[in-house]
Parts: structure tokens; C-alpha cells; sequence
């Protein structure tokens, strides 16, 4: 009945269809859009219009290779064609007949095969058994038109008048609403008696479906009242899906929850309350506001690891060598850290108080946390806690409010997928309180080993164990987190990087980085030692190296924009161009003086971004005994002046000033940088000798620079901060550092490379310090009103007092 004993071989281009088959004899409009299937159609435009279509056996693939293709295909006329706005063409074609393909020619542009040609007889022999089975796919077809509603009434009398068998099942297989898979069947049967058969076993399961879909719907019918709309149509749906095997709606929305709920391993708790909330979400109409928010529930209970948990293998070589990799320095950082994860090795379960790395910004505590996770093996997880200042982001909201979720604990738990992370607690100093409660209270519940294992959120509801988790916070000034969230941790401080420790950090990981950034290899750009320690010198202050690092990349664009440019290929920064790339240093490397100053005293003070130099200037004038203080001093720097001034008074005999000086002259204490607040005691030894300084005309050494607090009897007060100051003094180029004799124990504390670059002298009485910092007195006389006779007369007038002080 076909023509497969004398097929005709010919060539043609192939254009590939997704979702789409076209039999012979039916006409199909479609649009093409991809390059190889528009090539393909201009090649047919040139080969009499004549292409072959065959379907794809993936519709997902976008670039198709021969084996994506089913062989068997049909060889169609293009009868229209029209490019459309967006670029895609849409084309009306008209199938002829079947092809099979035989070799592919051309698969780089456009694909081009050779086939063999299948077309139908003509006048096929007409016997009663094909009769018959023609008559019983038109009976088969007239009874699926009836019950289908997707297919009009007249296609049938179309589909009538059809003579040919094989044209009739063609015509009839492209009108049902089969898949791709059971079309292309149909196609590649080229016996017309195959076909008609396959074709009426199709016809025949389609009928028995839309005869079961009619007997649901008028059982439906019968146990609904049909002035209940609504829940008519909810049972008919539901019907439909158990006859068939299919799930929607509410019922599918559950099904695919309680799969989920299977795989996933739970608690009994947590189980049980999932599974009374699956109950009362199918109890929920859809239109409901109601069944959003318990799904919601639902999703989160879910999502979250109950029993999840990462193989932890807690490895110290490992763990010392990836410390090592990511950090350079921080020797005492790196080894409690150790220490810490050998009892956890030792104990296996997290135990002892919390980890709390404190130091100014840029030293790397979020990176040594991060590395921690790393050498664990366990997922990291950062929440910023800067400025938040409601307890319920740590609680979460309660679920009767709109819009509620968990808390940003919970939430970290969920995006890390285990119940063991490494869990950063990151700015937890900068925590705040107002009207809406006290998240610092709610961290106690968090961080306390003996309470986290039934952490509650006002969300979940349901307790959550957190005793598995590593927590590390981070802090600037660890004296702004409350007393009571501060005794559960235990603090790390991270004090700062000397020159030698930046300069190491800079060529091993900042160069690096900003190299690979900015795509320069190491043949575009070269950076020396000095250069990169004059950028450390003269354009940074800081403790960490975030400033030192945008300065690199701020090079690193100059010189990118110069080898894009073609202006130069190869590039070693030298000191010249620096300053061409950057401007002037900003800052002075070296002294903090160039000379030794009369009542100018260089102090050190600690601050949050580390240590940091301050100086302070005295002024001797004269005038009635009023003491001025200037540079945004508080409380406690005004009494450490006040206090200075009285042992200066208490002294003024051994320094050979006038007992009585303090009735003939205004002291003037000075602190630049005014727009900044000061304040503390241990300025105070710095504050009485700029002022003994001032009182006796001697200068105070340029290479001093000292700290401690001073009582009225002179004494030398311990005082904190000496790691942060040590490195202020050596980052200043400090040689001497005068410091109280409480605190030489903490000098074990100051890096090695800074003890041996500066001299250390602990003092324990304010002559001690006056000794060490005072030069002989400067030319001019022994004091800075040269004749302290003249001050009996400061009151005649016309020489210091009255009209003539101005004359």
C-alpha cells in the first residue's frame, strides 16, 4: 500500500520543530526564530520552497544535534512567509508527504539531509477489511467530536468526505490533542492498514476518558446543590484528579508538603505540628488570606535543619596551615583559636564560652572566622548585627502579624542548611535598644551554651537547638556590649599590624588580589618593597589594611587604564609615580615633631580604630591664673589636666619656678584636632610635663612619646590599651616610649618586632618621666617669661596690666 519499494532520493534542508509535527496534506502556520532553522528556510526558498520538517525528540534543546531528531519527518512546500518585529519569521507550510532520513549532509549552518521519499498511493486497492476500518475510525472519531470539547462539530463533516484512508488518518491524527511522541508513531507507520489501526486503538482510550470524564461530572452533579457553585466545582475537580491520577489545587499543594515532610528527617515534635497544620491548611478555602500564611508556616518548618548535620573532622594541622595561608601575623590570635578547636576535638561538642573578636576595622576578624568554617568544614553563615535596635529581628515576629517572619537567627539556620555552622554574630557592639525591647537581651538566650538548646522564636514556636552551632562574634570596642552579654564570651583582641606585618600582607594577598582584579599579570605591573612601605608610611594611619588595600586597586585602575590604552605594556611603580597616581602623601612618616618644642608633648591614646598619637600643646601667657582647655576634652581629661597642674604647683620649687607663679600667668592646655572628642586619664603625665615644659622654658624630647595616668602626689597610674599605643608610637617612628611600671608585664603582649624597634621605660613617679622627656633649657632664660621678677609688677599699669598691656 506505499510506495516503499521505489522511493525517490533527494536532498533537502531540514528545519527542526518543537512541539509541532506536520502530516502530509495538512496545511500548519508556526514561527522560527532560531539562526540554523532561518538559514535552513532560505535555502529552501532557493530549492522550489521544498523543505523537510521533522520534530524534535527534546523540546529543552535549543541547538539540536542529529541524534535530538527523529528520522522520520515530512517533506512540505513553503507557501507563505513573513518576518515579524521581533526578528522571528513566520511561516504557512503544507505538508506533501513522508521522508526518512538517510545521511546528514550539513549540520554546521543549517542542517541539509538526503532522504528517502514515502508518498502514499494514489488509488490504493480498497478491501473490505480497509472498508471496515475506516468506517469504524469515522464512527470511532463522530463520538469523540460529541463528548470532546476541543474539537468543533464541523471537523467531522470535513473528515467525512475523505476517500483516501491513508489521507483520512493523517487528517484525522492532526486534529486530536496527542502528545509529540504519539503523533510521530502515526508518522513513521508508512502501511496505511498499521496506521488506521493505531489510529482507532487512540481514538478508542480517548473516548473511554471523555466517557469517564462525563460520568465523574454528572456524579458530581448529583451530590451537589447547584446553588453551591463554588464547591461544585471543587469536588468535580477533585473527582477528575482520582479518576485520572492527576493532583491541583489545594489538595496537589498538600500531597507535594507531606512528600516533602517524607524525605526529610524531623523530630517528633516538629513533625506532629507539621502535620496538624497540613490538616488545617486543607481545611482552608483557597480564596482565603488564611492559607498563605500557613503555608508559609509550613515552608519555614520545612526548610530549616532539625537533624541536617555536616561532617565536622576537626583537623589542627589543617586548620593551623589554612590560618597560616589566609593571615599573616596574629600569632596570638591564631593559637587561641587553635586551643579553642582542640577541646572541641577533644570533647566533641561545642563547650566554654563564645569566641568574641575584638580590634578596630580591617584586621581581619570576619576573615578569621570565615577561615575557621573553612578548616572545619562547615558551612559559614555572617549576620550583621549593626544597628539593630528591635529584639524581634532576633526573636522573630509573631505569625498574627502581617508580613511576620523569623528572626535573623533562624533565617541564618535556614540559608545554611545544617544545624552545625559556623555562625558569625558580626558588629555585635553596635546593637541598640529602644520602645520595641532589647535585642542584646534576646543574644543571652543565644549565646549561652546552657540555654541555646531550646532557642525560641516567637515565629516558629516550636524550640530549636542551637547547641550544635559555633558562634564567633566580632566588636570594636567590646566595652559597648552589655556586662552581662559580655561575661558568655570570651574576648580575642585584635590590636593592629605593624609596618613589617602590612608590608607582608600587602605583597602575599592584597598585590594579589587587586592584580587579578584589574587583569594585570605580574609582567604589566610590579610593585617594590619600598614603594609599597612608602604607600604604607605616608598615605595610611590605620590598624587594619582595608585604606592600604583601596589604595592598591586605586593604582592598579591607573595602571590598567594605561596598558588598555596601549601607552605602556610593562609598568614598575616607582615613588615618582605614586605621587602622580595618589597626589601627596598626606601623611609625614617619621617624628611626629621635626624639632624638639617648648610645652609640646607628644601622648598616645587608644581608640576604636586602635591606637593613635596625640599631642598636646601648653601656652604660658600672662595674665590672672586662669586655666583654658581646649580640643573637645570631657570630663575626665579636664580633671587629669586640673590634677597635672596641681602637682606641677606642688613641685614649682624643684623646677625652679616661682611658688606664686600661678597668680601672674594663664595656662593655656591645647589638644588639636578639635572637632574630635577626647577624653580619658592617661594623658595626664603627657598633659603635666607640656606644662612643666612651658613653666621652664625646657624643650621636651621630639623622639618621647609617653602614657599614664598621674595623681596629685605625682604618682603613675596603670592604664589600658598599651598593645594599641605601642603600635600608634612605632607606626609614628616613636623611640622612646614611657609607660607606667604597672604595666611592663603587658609588654609580652606588643609584638617582637615592635619591642625591638622601640625602648620601653617604665616609670613609677611623674620626676622619673620629667627626667627621661626634658632637654635643657632653651635659649632665652630659665623660664618662659625670662624674668619672673617682672611678674610682681604685672598689675602697674602700663607694663602687663591695664590700658598699657595693649599699647
Amino acid at each position: 500500500m506505499v510506495t516503499e519499494r521505489s522511493p525517490k532520493k533527494d536532498v533537502f534542508p531540514l528545519l527542526p520543530l518543537r512541539g509541532l509535527l506536520v502530516y502530509p496534506l495538512t496545511v500548519l502556520p508556526f514561527d522560527v526564530g532560531r539562526e540554523k532553522s532561518i538559514k535552513a528556510l532560505e535555502r529552501a526558498m532557493v530549492n522550489d520552497n521544498l523543505i523537510l520538517l521533522t520534530s524534535q525528540v527534546d523540546v529543552q534543546v535549543d541547538d539540536p544535534v542529529e541524534s535530538d531528531l527523529y528520522r522520520v519527518g515530512t517533506v512540505s512546500r513553503i507557501q507563505q512567509m513573513m518576518k515579524l518585529p521581533n526578528g522571528t519569521i513566520r511561516v504557512l507550510v503544507e505538508g506533501i508527504e513522508r521522508a526518512r532520513i538517510e545521511q546528514f549532509l550539513r549540520t554546521t549552518d543549517w542542517f541539509e539531509v538526503q532522504v528517502r521519499r514515502f508518498p502514499d498511493e494514489e488509488a490504493p486497492e480498497m478491501t473490505s477489511e480497509l472498508q471496515a476500518m475506516m468506517r469504524s475510525v469515522l464512527q470511532q472519531f463522530e463520538q469523540y467530536v460529541k463528548l470532546s470539547k476541543k474539537v468543533e462539530q464541523e471537523t467531522y463533516a470535513v473528515v467525512s468526505d475523505i476517500e483516501h484512508p491513508g489521507r483520512l488518518a493523517d487528517a484525522i491524527a492532526s486534529r486530536l490533542p496527542l502528545k509529540v511522541k504519539e503523533k510521530q508513531e502515526l508518522l513513521e507507520t508508512f502501511d496505511i492498514p498499521q496506521r488506521l489501526e493505531k489510529l482507532l486503538r487512540i481514538l478508542s482510550d480517548e473516548r473511554e476518558v471523555l466517557e469517564l470524564e462525563r460520568k465523574i461530572h454528572q456524579r458530581v452533579r448529583k451530590q451537589m446543590e447547584r446553588t453551591q457553585k463554588e464547591y461544585y466545582l471543587r469536588e468535580q475537580m477533585k473527582a477528575i484528579q482520582k479518576e485520572l491520577g492527576e493532583r491541583e489545587g489545594r489538595a496537589a499543594e498538600v500531597e507535594e508538603l507531606r512528600e516533602q515532610m517524607a524525605k526529610k528527617a524531623l523530630p517528633q515534635a516538629v513533625a506532629e505540628r507539621i502535620e496538624k497544620e497540613l490538616e488545617r491548611l486543607e481545611r482552608i478555602p483557597p480564596s482565603s488570606a488564611e492559607g498563605t500564611v500557613a503555608r508559609t508556616y509550613i515552608d519555614w518548618l520545612l526548610a530549616l535543619p532539625w537533624l541536617e548535620q555536616a561532617e565536622t573532622r576537626i583537623d589542627l594541622q589543617k586548620a593551623e596551615r589554612i590560618l597560616n595561608e589566609d593571615h599573616y601575623g596574629l600569632e596570638k590570635v591564631k593559637e587561641r583559636i587553635l586551643e579553642f578547636l582542640a577541646v572541641q576535638k577533644l570533647v566533641e561538642r561545642q563547650t566554654g564560652p563564645i569566641i568574641c573578636l575584638a580590634g578596630p576595622p580591617g584586621v581581619g576578624k570576619t576573615s578569621l572566622a570565615r577561615s575557621i568554617a573553612k578548616s572545619l568544614g562547615r558551612p559559614f553563615v555572617r549576620v550583621s548585627l549593626g544597628g539593630v535596635r528591635d529584639e524581634a529581628e532576633i526573636r522573630g515576629h509573631r505569625r498574627t502579624y502581617i508580613g511576620a517572619l523569623p528572626g535573623r537567627i533562624i533565617q541564618g539556620m535556614k540559608q545554611a542548611g545544617k544545624r552545625n555552622p559556623v555562625f558569625l554574630l558580626d558588629e555585635i557592639d553596635k546593637m541598640a535598644s529602644d520602645f520595641r525591647g532589647d535585642p542584646a537581651a534576646a543574644m543571652l538566650e543565644v549565646l549561652d551554651p546552657e540555654l541555646n538548646n531550646s532557642f525560641s522564636d516567637h515565629y516558629i514556636e516550636i524550640p530549636y537547638d542551637l547547641s550544635h552551632v559555633m558562634f564567633i562574634t566580632t566588636a570594636n570596642n567590646v566595652f559597648e556590649i552589655p556586662a552581662p552579654l559580655r561575661d558568655r564570651m570570651e574576648v580575642i583582641q585584635l590590636s593592629g599590624y605593624t609596618e613589617i606585618e602590612k608590608l607582608e600582607i600587602a605583597k602575599r594577598h592584597l598585590v594579589p588580589k587587586q592584580r587579578e582584579n584589574h587583569a594585570l599579570t605580574g609582567n604589566h605591573l610590579r610593585i617594590p618593597d619600598e614603594v609599597l612601605l612608602e604607600l604604607i608610611r605616608g598615605y595610611t594611619r590605620e590598624s587594619g589594611v582595608r585604606q592600604l588595600d583601596r589604595l592598591i586597586a586605586s593604582v592598579c585602575r591607573k595602571v590598567a587604564r594605561k596598558v588598555a590604552a596601549g601607552e605602556r605594556r610593562r609598568i614598575a611603580v616607582s615613588r615618582e609615580m605614586l605621587q602622580e597616581f595618589l597626589g601627596p602623601a598626606p601623611y609625614r612618616h617619621g617624628l611626629v615633631e621635626e624639632t624638639d618644642q617648648v610645652g609640646v608633648v607628644t601622648g598616645l591614646a587608644w581608640t576604636e580604630a586602635g591606637g593613635d598619637t596625640l599631642t598636646i600643646e601648653v601656652s604660658v601667657v600672662p595674665g590672672k591664673g586662669k586655666v583654658v582647655l581646649t580640643g573637645h576634652l570631657g570630663d575626665v581629661m579636664k580633671e587629669s589636666a586640673q590634677a597635672a597642674l596641681s602637682y606641677i604647683r606642688s613641685r614649682a620649687k624643684q623646677l625652679g619656678i616661682p611658688a606664686d607663679f600661678a597668680d601672674h600667668v594663664d595656662i593655656h592646655i591645647h589638644v588639636p584636632e578639635g572637632a574630635i572628642p577626647k577624653d580619658g586619664p592617661s594623658a595626664g603625665i603627657a598633659m603635666a610635663t607640656a606644662i612643666a615644659s612651658a613653666l621652664t622654658n625646657r624643650p621636651v624630647a621630639r623622639t618621647v612619646a609617653m602614657t599614664g595616668e598621674i595623681t596629685l602626689r605625682g604618682r603613675v597610674l596603670p592604664i589600658g590599651g598599651l598593645k594599641e599605643k605601642a603600635l600608634a608610637a612605632h607606626r609614628a617612628g616613636v623611640e622612646t616610649v614611657i609607660i607606667p611600671e604597672g604595666n611592663a608585664k603587658d609588654l609580652r603582649d606588643v609584638p617582637e618586632a615592635v619591642r625591638d624597634r622601640l625602648r620601653f621605660v617604665p616609670v613609677k613617679h611623674m620626676d622619673e618621666v620629667l627626667a627621661e622627656s626634658l632637654l635643657p633649657a632653651a635659649e632665652g632664660g630659665d623660664g618662659i617669661i625670662a624674668d619672673w621678677a617682672m611678674l610682681s609688677r604685672l598689675d602697674a599699669p602700663g607694663e602687663y596690666g591695664g590700658e598699657g598691656a595693649h599699647q
